[in-house]
């Protein structure tokens, strides 16, 4: 790579733009499907100026996965639309979307003189269930036709995995009842061409066309040809009836169906037939099995062909010929009957449902039996059939060849290829080489299923989320669930049940309250929803008279789908629109919930007797909602917290100067900040004295409510900002030196990279990094994102092949054990079974960052341990690090690129220059770093992270001696138990006094000794830690002692600069204010508090004598009663104490453990630990209760 650039690629690096997929009218782009979607219309609008026809185009729909983004992409494109006439106008719905495509058609019949174009071609889009619940529309406006220059695209998105979805659903046979045409590319180019067939095939069938895409194709990106002329469109000669088979008015439905089914769908057949939509890619004179495929189904046999060793030349040998079907219905007769000429057997390998092979059996059916082809699909021949088919049995399960349910990928198609050569016969060489692939795919699944998942990255809601507060319901009471984010509650403790189809909120409960005790329920739905179709949910609700709380979230964004507006219009929905409606309705009573009630102060048009109320008091309104009889609206108004992030950034919304930070000192890690906010910021900190909490600045989106976590060690920053280091104290991997570069890459066959990390991070622009390089260097390329559920917090994935030339790349997705490199920004995700079945032993490199953040587990699990390096382990095992030195790179790129560069969002750039200093990818650096330059983002942070990861590659000790001490020193070893009770001494020393201290010191030696002699100490630790963490009990005057404590002011003056105060959240006993529930409700207090806390240090020499008047509250009555209650059963376990009870004696010591925590927390916690207290007690007196307990 050091040689000297070729002449292309250097031309490239100063003239490829991101805008390329848009503004070129001839030439090559790198651009998504989606991208592709965009760029059609303008295409087509060429294409028509070229034949001297002035058209225009209107694109609208429904916004869903795997189309999430279309829109967002057609505004960002908006004036290279409006150049070409293009009018993108979202739906409302899908289904009034459709019909105002439908309207297009209708400018048909307009009348003479008020057109404006020629003709006005369409677009509509939307997910599978959108296509669903379009259907009446689909059929009216398909039998109602189109015009000679209009014609209309409907696109819809399935999820055949149910990866974003509440169902999988599969589009194909909506069309068909439609009477509508289904074009299904294969590919990004697929998209672009078929599209134009498909708005060609509508205008001369005057039907709409079809377009099936799913995830691994319209989100998948790839270098494609941009040309108008590109698509050769053949006229078919087909004879018309008269008055053509376009739109018309007047019209009856009878004359309407008559030329559908006689005239329209017939005309379809010849265009497809002409301009050969489906056709044989592989074949010879001689063939003897065919294979027919379409769209993602069609890579995938190709590479699963690769695989077996069946290239191009060896399959013609063999007789094996491949049909790609560019349009799965209808099915052309012809063509088919072509492909089929000779064959002995056909395997039809399609997704889902069966829909190719019922079409070509039936054109098949009246074959002779000795030219007719065997026709195998979702299942094998039974026994003493030549045939497979799903109702040749009563239940054909056990034959399954290729499954109907969830996705096929090249593993199963080859395998069930390999049965039907193998039973074909095949000669040895062919059949030893599809053995040894098999073999390895057995070795792999035999694998995974031995390998023990360390952890998940369950999806959760994003840092800041108002779903982490508004989903919560009282306690005793149940909530529905809908669809889009707020799904994500049915796997939270929010006692929330069953979901329903968009728009079907709350009604389930229609029907189920007449037959339940229950005369109360909740039901949360978004704004998007309710905008969409969930305010009929709420007037059938109210029509049926059911007991009903609807929460209607207002997070000002279309969340799940990136961030849109509510309402379709730049202005959005309001809320108080919200209320005007619900008041409409007749709801019984409508309250509006917000973070910020002041910002209604003045608002105009508010209904009559709606409040508004802080967000802090939801549990006590929906606690009075819940006795209201009839149906009642909760307007919960608070901003998404992504979209929140993405506003601060552009500069449209205020940054507020306030941050939280947590006192570790003061802090119990009883976790109720966690419990109470739902957030993963809240992170653990491992001390000396065990686990507390800290905020990751990096990721905290400001909500802010964890501060309800009862708890004295919440701190506001307010009115500065994180300390940024000077440039000229900030360290500089280029301060370092230059580094040797890696050898130059050849590469004999694709080269397959799996980018593994958390959602919302980066993962999918590290893959669209190594795409745009790959377009600039003129490499074959294509990028799939996998970015599953949740934006944040979830496990993500890129899928990235590069070759020498696109036409090398068959598929868009790594196979299994089929990844050459993984990029491994996260452990826990690296070592799942999704990344681990990718991986092959000897093959596989992999650069990996050895830090994992913590899972949503640990929002409520407080004891959750990080399983980094047994994650680590597991990478190096699937790999097989040991005998294959080399393959494997680790180093802690958090602490990296936290220290080093001042926020983790810079890990996985590192990680990439990592990988690429090893020289595992395949491209060069100057195309890398010009990438990241037309990214536009942080341009200079990210190439820096870059060269840090290279630095840390060529000298990761180098790098480490410029992390701070504390990070170098992280495997210290274990402290032993005189460090561990002489830390103790001098803690409790300056808590109280020295006799205090020594009182401690004193009570550990006695259990030190009668330990002795079993030759063991975990039981004098356990009394170190834990007699400790009882004596050390924090009142009010050791909290003021640890925020006074200059040690801590330093760390606050370190981490923060600018003109700040600090706030301060306490709930003193006797000031504090209660709730409903009877608890102690924290109040924020100014700077003014530090200096009352350096005064109430100085009378904690007042603790526990008659002049403590904190002392005599019942909390800490019960801290002093704590001490003498567990120095009572220590001193009786002493007596008694041998080999046998040992264990039990350890955990009757760690009891204090679980008492953790402030106020009400701290009393829940203990009156849970003394039930066990006095289980474990129980069986120490009794040793028959011990043998029963082992």
């Amino acid at each position: 790579m050091n040689a000297p650039l070729p002449e292309h690629v250097r031309r490239a690096l100063d003239t490829v733009t991101l805008d390329d997929k848009y503004s070129l009218d001839v030439g090559r782009a790198f651009m998504s499907g989606v991208q592709a979607l965009v760029k059609l219309p303008m295409l087509q609008r060429q294409r028509d100026a070229l034949q001297g026809k002035n058209t225009a185009g209107f694109i609208s729909g429904y916004r869903g996965s795997p189309l999430g983004t279309y829109d967002q992409s057609l505004w960002k494109a908006k004036p290279y639309l409006e150049a070409q006439n293009i009018v993108f106008q979202p739906g409302v719905n899908e289904e009034l979307a459709a019909t105002a495509l439908w309207g297009t058609q209708q400018l048909g019949f307009a009348p003479q003189g008020s057109n404006k174009f020629d003709g006005v071609f369409g677009i509509w889009y939307g997910k599978g269930p959108g296509v669903d619940r379009c259907s009446d529309v689909f059929k009216h406006a398909n039998m109602a036709g189109t015009t000679p220059w209009g014609g209309v695209l409907a696109v819809a998105g399935d999820d055949h995995v149910a990866k974003s979805s509440t169902a999988a659903h599969q589009s194909d046979h909506i069309f068909k009842a439609c009477g509508t045409p289904v074009f299904f590319p294969a590919s990004v180019q697929d998209v672009l061409d078929y599209g134009m067939h498909g708005i060609a095939l509508s205008r001369f069938a005057g039907i709409w066309s079809g377009m099936k895409t799913i995830q691994e194709v319209v989100e998948s990106s790839a270098t494609a040809m941009i040309d108008p002329e590109r698509v050769q469109v053949v006229i078919p000669d087909f004879a018309l009836p008269p008055g053509g088979i376009h739109i018309r008015w007047p019209d009856d439905a009878l004359s309407q169906e008559a030329r559908l089914f006689e005239y329209k769908s017939y005309a379809a057949l010849a265009y497809i037939r002409a301009n050969k939509l489906n056709h044989n890619v592989i074949s010879g004179s001689n063939d003897r099995f065919g294979l027919m495929a379409s769209g993602k189904a069609y890579n995938d046999t190709r590479q699963a062909l690769i695989d077996l060793g069946l290239d191009d030349a060896t399959c013609q040998r063999l007789g094996i010929r491949l049909h790609k079907v560019g349009v799965v219905w209808p099915l052309e007769a012809q063509t088919t009957r072509e492909f089929a000429t000779g064959l002995q057997e056909i395997l039809v390998v399609e997704e889902k449902r069966a829909f190719m092979e019922y079409q070509l059996k039936e054109q098949l059916y009246d074959w002779r039996d000795d030219v007719r082809p065997h026709v195998l699909g979702k299942y094998n021949e039974v026994d003493g059939q030549v045939s497979g088919g799903e109702w040749a049995q009563a239940n054909p399960s056990a034959h399954t060849l290729l499954r109907a349910n969830a996705e096929l990928n090249p593993p199963l198609i080859a395998k069930a290829i390999a049965q039907r050569l193998k039973k074909m016969g095949v000669d040895a060489d062919t059949a030893a080489r599809m053995d040894a692939h098999l073999a390895i795919l057995q070795a792999k699944e035999q694998s995974l299923q031995v390998i023990e998942v360390k952890a998940d990255r369950q999806p959760w809601f994003c840092s800041g989320c108002p779903h982490n507060t508004s989903t919560k319901v009282p306690e005793g009471s149940r909530a529905m669930a809908g669809i889009g984010c707020h799904f994500m509650s049915v796997w939270m403790d929010r006692s929330t049940v069953g979901f329903t189809q968009m728009g079907g909120e709350g009604v389930p409960w229609v029907g189920q309250q007449p037959f339940s005790n229950d005369q109360h329920m909740f039901s949360n739905i978004g704004d998007g929803t309710y905008f969409h179709s969930g305010l009929l949910a709420v007037r059938q609700s109210v029509a049926a008279g059911v007991n009903i709380t609807y929460k209607i979230l207002y997070n000002d964004a279309v969340a799940m789908t990136g961030g849109q507006p509510v309402g379709e219009r730049p202005e959005g929905h309001t809320p108080v629109q919200i209320a005007q409606s619900m008041r409409a309705e007749g709801a019984q009573k409508i309250t509006i919930v917000t973070d910020e009630p002041e910002k209604y102060q003045g608002v105009r048009d508010l209904p009559a007797g709606i409040e508004i109320q802080h967000r802090d008091r939801l549990d006590a309104i929906q606690r009075e909602f819940r006795e209201i009889k009839g149906c009642t609206v909760i307007i919960y108004d608070q901003t998404c917290a992504t979209e929140k992030r993405r506003r601060r950034k552009r500069g449209t919304m205020v940054d507020p100067a306030k941050r939280v930070v947590i006192n570790e000192a003061v802090c119990e890690g009883c976790g109720d900040c966690s419990v109470q906010s739902n957030c993963l910021s809240v992170e653990p900190l491992e001390t000396e004295f065990g686990r507390k909490r800290t905020i990751n600045q990096s990721t905290c989106n400001k909500d802010t409510s964890c501060l309800k976590g009862f708890c004295p060690s919440f701190i506001t920053v307010e009115g500065g900002q994180l300390k940024k280091k000077a440039k000229a104290q900030a360290a500089s991997p280029f301060t370092l030196g230059a580094l040797p570069e890696p050898a130059p890459m050849a590469l004999t066959q694709p080269w397959g990279i799996i980018v593994a990390g958390v959602g919302g991070t980066g993962v999918i622009t590290i893959g669209q990094l190594l795409g745009m390089a790959a377009h600039i260097e003129g490499r074959g390329i294509v990028t799939q994102d996998s970015a599953g559920l949740a934006q944040k917090g979830g496990a993500t994935w890129a899928h990235v092949y590069i070759a020498e030339h696109q036409d090398a790349i068959r598929t868009t997705r790594v196979s299994m054990g089929a990844a050459d490199l993984v990029i491994g920004c996260d452990p826990i995700v690296s070592a799942g079974k999704e990344t681990l079945q990718r991986m092959r032993a000897g093959r596989t490199h992999v650069a990996l960052n050895g830090y994992s953040t913590p899972t949503a587990a640990f929002v409520k699990n407080s004891g959750w341990q990080n399983p980094s390096e047994a994650c680590v382990a597991d990478i190096g095992n699937a790999i097989g690090a040991q005998a294959h030195a080399g393959k494997l790179g680790v180093f802690d790129a958090n602490a990296v690129a936290t220290q080093l560069m001042g926020d983790t969002i810079f890990i996985n750039p590192m990680i990439l220059g990592y990988a690429w200093q090893k020289g595992w990818v395949p491209l060069g650096r100057e195309a890398l770093l010009r990438a990241i330059e037309l990214n536009e983002v942080a341009v200079e942070q990210n190439k820096q992270a870059f060269e840090w990861g290279r630095q840390c590659a060529h000298d990761w000790l180098r790098v480490e001696a410029l992390l701070k001490p504390a990070q170098v020193i992280a495997f210290k070893k274990r402290s032993s138990l005189e460090d561990l009770v002489k830390r103790r001494v001098a803690y409790l020393t300056d808590y109280q006094n020295a006799a205090y201290a020594e009182d401690y010191r004193a009570f550990v030696s006695r259990v030190q000794q009668a330990e002795a002699s079993l030759g063991k100490t975990a039981l004098s630790e356990s009394v170190a830690r834990n007699l400790f963490k009882l004596m050390a009990y924090k009142d009010e005057y050791e909290v003021a002692r640890l925020h006074a404590d200059p040690a801590f002011q330093q760390r606050i003056r370190d981490q923060f600069e600018g003109d700040f105060q600090l706030k301060f959240h306490l709930a003193p006993p006797l000031l504090a204010k209660t709730n409903e529930k009877g608890e102690l409700v924290k109040q924020s207090y100014g700077p003014w508090m530090l200096s009352v806390f350096g005064l109430l240090a100085k009378f904690k020499g007042l603790r526990g004598t008659a002049l403590d008047v904190f002392g005599k509250t019942e909390e800490r009555r019960m801290e002093r009663a704590l001490i003498v209650q567990y120095r009572q059963s220590l001193e009786e376990v002493l007596k008694s104490l041998n080999a046998s009870n040992h264990a039990l004696a350890i955990d009757i010591a760690q009891l204090p453990e679980q008492i953790k925590g402030f106020g009400h927390v701290k009393a829940r916690n203990a009156a849970a630990a003394q039930s066990q207290w006095a289980r474990l007690m129980g069986q120490w007196r009794d040793p028959s209760q011990q043998a029963k307990a082992a």
